[in-house]
């Protein structure tokens, strides 16, 4: 195998992870909006809440985490605590998580509640805490979703929440009582399924990185973004179906370069 086609291919595999890219494609109005929303609530001293949903691989977290490395100095005087909510052992596993996070000494049941709902009502720098995958904090009367919903409604309350799911209607189904005094409903940002063309951008960007005459031609990734998109309009799907493919045609170029006849009739 040339050199040059070992390192094209391992480039090609590189891009083609789901890590957070410097630019998101197609995703230019919900980075703005989630941007804003961060500026205007913890550097204006604003306590509130957002509610971030959309299906698995429409960009909820990398975005937020593209927004979140790039307004990182002018976030540096408050708190970010950011919790995957898959991690935690059961739904009230996240006050002993977010306790233990802001460095608060170790309490039980009620006790650590009130312990937090104190830290987050006295004076200090705002706490901006990041919920993923928000939906494992159902539970049995929705309590820790209401309790962790109210926190930016307390007086003098410094919490900003930002909670990430992928149900459209986690909110309306599990919060409803939130609704009943308006000014406690969370803000929503949908992320919807990412269309053909977006998917194309996204793999013609990613590839585009890669030096040389282009690995997968350009109908083979339109097909790809084609067949996503019909489906279900999950980007890590389709950067996954492509790294396959690449490795397909890895294994064919090495196969034919070890089975290439030598030169001038050699055996």
């Amino acid at each position: 195998l040339a050199p040059r086609a070992g390192t094209c291919y391992q480039q090609a595999k590189q891009v083609l992870h789901a890590a957070v890219p410097e630019r998101l494609q197609g995703r230019e109005k919900e980075t703005g909006l989630l941007r804003q929303f961060l500026l205007e609530h913890v550097l204006g001293r604003r306590p509130g809440s957002l509610y971030v949903s959309g299906a698995p691989g429409t960009g909820k977290t990398a975005c937020l985490s593209r927004v979140l490395l790039d307004c990182k100095d002018k976030l540096a005087g408050s708190r970010t605590v950011v919790l995957n909510c898959m991690a935690l052992g059961s739904p009230h596993s996240v006050f002993p998580a977010l306790a233990q996070q802001l460095g608060l000494p170790m309490a039980t049941g009620r006790e650590r509640i009130r312990s937090l709902e104190k830290h987050l009502t006295a004076q200090g720098p705002m706490v901006l805490l990041v919920l993923d995958e928000l939906d494992q904090l159902e539970s049995k009367g929705q309590d820790v979703l209401y309790t962790l919903f109210e926190w930016p409604q307390l007086p003098s309350s410094r919490l900003v929440l930002v909670g990430l799911a992928n149900a459209l209607d986690l909110t309306d189904r599990s919060l409803a009582r939130l609704g009943a005094h308006l000014a406690g409903k969370p803000r929503l940002l949908h992320f919807p399924p990412y269309t053909k063309e977006q998917l194309t951008l996204i793999l013609q960007e990613r590839l585009g990185q890669v030096a040389g005459d282009p690995v997968l031609d350009s109908a083979a990734l339109q097909f790809c973004a084609r067949k996503v998109s019909a489906v279900s309009g999950d980007a890590r799907k389709a950067l996954d179906v492509c790294r396959r493919a690449v490795e397909v045609v890895e294994l064919e170029v090495r196969g034919q370069t070890l089975l290439k006849p030598l030169p001038r009739g050699e055996s």
